[in-house]
């Protein structure tokens, strides 16, 4: 398929955001409401594109967004999560922080936090945390994810088994209706448990986006969290969930 410069620009807005609707688009490109159902419908059909009540999100599957995508969507949003969590992470403390864009938005929130030691898989943290020299960074072992700095793997999950920490701060790929965390690589899904079980809070940072995405595999659910760091509300039900589990929704 060859794409117009309008079909163009709404696939990068997609990938800036997250997700686009009809509205928005309509609005911004000075056209009918049908001309934009008609731009997804095409962009639908060529498979780059999913489509949602009122709009679009990108598509996904078996099969995780590249990392430089993924870090470009919703960075604002993200930005905004880290400074709520990290907010929350006291001093004198020690964390876990794994893979995943928002947790690296964390990390650079924790900088100027003292006499903490945190434990990572992600080595983009821990290239971030270098510069503060307040901060012990204990990197774990494992194999290199060259795609986005990740380590993974039974050497990681292992890593992470040996130590207690105060809090960990996780991501993931998708959150579905029910509450469940879910992502693409098993491997990551291992460590990740791992990490919630030696943690004595855990909270989760996820923007918007992860309730338009699915993923095939779990890691926990939202009642094993004790903080969820987003960017707008749940759906109600949902919403309600976490009130029964006690688990504290911030958003941002």
């Amino acid at each position: 398929m060859v794409l117009s410069f309008r079909q163009s620009e709404i696939l990068e807005i997609a990938r800036a955001e997250g997700r686009v609707t009809v509205d928005q688009l309509s609005r911004k490109f000075a056209v009918t409401l049908q001309t934009i159902r008609r731009d997804l419908s095409d962009l639908a059909d060529a498979g780059l594109m999913d489509r949602v009540h009122g709009g679009a999100v990108l598509r996904t599957g078996v099969a995780n967004q590249g990392y430089e995508q993924r870090r470009r969507t919703n960075d604002a949003a993200k930005a905004a999560i880290g400074r709520a969590c990290a907010a929350a992470i006291p001093n004198n403390c020690s964390i876990i922080l794994n893979l995943g864009t928002t947790t690296e938005a964390v990390a650079r929130e924790l900088l100027r936090h003292t006499n903490i030691t945190v434990f990572t898989n992600n080595m983009n943290v821990a290239n971030t945390l270098m510069s503060n020299a307040s901060c012990e960074v204990v990197l774990a072992g494992g194999s290199l994810r060259r795609s986005d700095g990740g380590l993974v793997g039974e050497l990681t999950t292992q890593f992470f088994s040996q130590f207690k920490v105060d809090y960990a701060v996780i991501g993931c790929s998708s959150i579905d209706a029910d509450g469940d965390l879910l992502d693409f690589d098993l491997a990551e899904v291992r460590v990740s448990k791992a990490i919630i079980a030696q943690s004595r809070q855990t909270f989760l940072v996820a923007d918007q986006s992860k309730f338009l995405r699915n993923a095939p595999a779990r890691l926990a659910s939202l009642a094993d969290i004790a903080g969820f760091y987003t960017d707008a509300p749940l759906p109600a039900n949902l919403a309600a969930k976490c009130k029964d589990w006690g688990t504290e929704v911030h958003l941002t």
